[in-house]
């Protein structure tokens, strides 16, 4: 390919290119750069940060041309707050003189379509509140009365049993429309993971006694403590047990593990069940999604609860993934800076 031809592809890319030589010197910026910056003079020649003055694309540049390829950041440009970038600044070849490329991508619209679902979510799940709430006050209402003939206390069991799992879809999705628009700030304390799990197997007897589970809990050195959010660490801890108790067969146990690395802790919770098979492995913190085929139970959930654990995990700043169990089963783990 001759330089005519890339010059040509640079020029027709809606994508802002910047291309920087190891001295931060500009070697090239391509049209739609110049339009995202407005830079109305020749840039060629000059330290990127005399013609780039924001700071997270000023470190992107200084990370690339060190050797770094860090993540892409989200970001606004000073002269024109109403847009937002992924901005992502990659190492060139050492053997071509070394330097960095950046590429800017304009996301304003897509963050304007998710801002719009994550707001419809909101205001349906606010609507649903309601009726829900009247339908529940008058199935109690009715169930009182003495006696109620035998089909009306059965319509009226199912009546409530359903509107209960309307009641949790509802709360799950006013959950996550909070954690998408970072609405649940932390209150980080130093806790015995042994207090959180007794909170959680407490509030979750009678769903284990039924199927006569028990939590069993293995604590490495110095893996007993962790940094987090009680009220938060407890939900995921509760998500993930209640996950591990509904496909886990009868008179079986819920296994609670944890391990410390250097700047990290890791929990997992495992059941005996049926397991995961390898290709929903990535999916299963998607919302709603669900691994029918491998998992022979209806759990009667939302199918909002690993996609909640996965929000308020990174919310800490870990990350929480799915695995096999060795001996069968399923295991979801979950990390904590310390």
């Amino acid at each position: 390919m001759n330089p005519g031809d890339i010059t040509a592809i640079l020029n027709a890319m809606v994508e802002g290119v910047m291309l920087v030589n190891g001295n931060g010197r500009v070697v090239l910026a391509n049209p739609a750069a110049r339009d995202m910056f407005h830079w109305p003079w020749p840039v060629e020649g000059r330290h990127y940060l005399e013609v780039v003055r924001q700071p997270d694309i000023a470190a992107q540049f200084a990370a690339a041309i060190a050797g770094e390829a860090r993540p892409p950041a989200e970001i606004e440009l000073e002269r024109d707050k109403r847009r937002v970038y992924t901005a992502r600044a990659m190492p060139m070849p050492t053997e071509r003189g070394g330097g960095a490329v950046l590429v800017l991508h304009d996301i304003t619209d897509l963050k304007h379509a998710d801002q719009v679902r994550r707001d419809f979510v909101a205001n349906v799940s606010h609507e649903l509140r309601t009726p829900l709430t009247a339908i529940r006050g008058y199935v109690e209402a009715l169930s009182e009365e003495s006696p109620p003939p035998a089909d009306s206390k059965k319509f009226l069991e199912i009546i409530a049993r359903h509107t209960t799992r309307m009641e949790r879809l509802v709360r799950d999705l006013l959950r996550l429309a909070r954690l998408d628009a970072r609405q649940e700030p932390l209150a980080l304390s130093r806790l015995p993971l042994e207090t959180v799990i007794a909170g959680v197997e407490t509030e979750m007897h009678d769903v284990l006694a039924l199927k006569q589970q028990t939590v069993v809990r293995s604590f490495a050195d110095g893996a007993d403590l962790i940094d987090a959010d009680p009220a938060k660490i407890h939900d995921v801890l509760r998500n993930l047990v209640e996950n591990a108790s509904n496909y886990g067969p009868e008179r079986s146990a819920v296994e609670i593990q944890s391990e410390r690395t250097s700047s990290m802790i890791m929990i997992s919770v495992s059941d005996r069940g049926p397991g995961i098979p390898n290709e929903d492995l990535p999916r299963v913190f998607e919302r709603f999604y669900r691994a029918d085929r491998s998992r022979s139970v209806d759990p009667g959930g939302t199918g909002l609860g690993l996609a909640i654990v996965k929000h308020l995990v990174e919310l800490h700043g870990g990350h929480a993934i799915a695995r096999h169990r060795d001996g069968g089963g399923a295991t979801v783990s979950f990390s904590l800076p310390i």
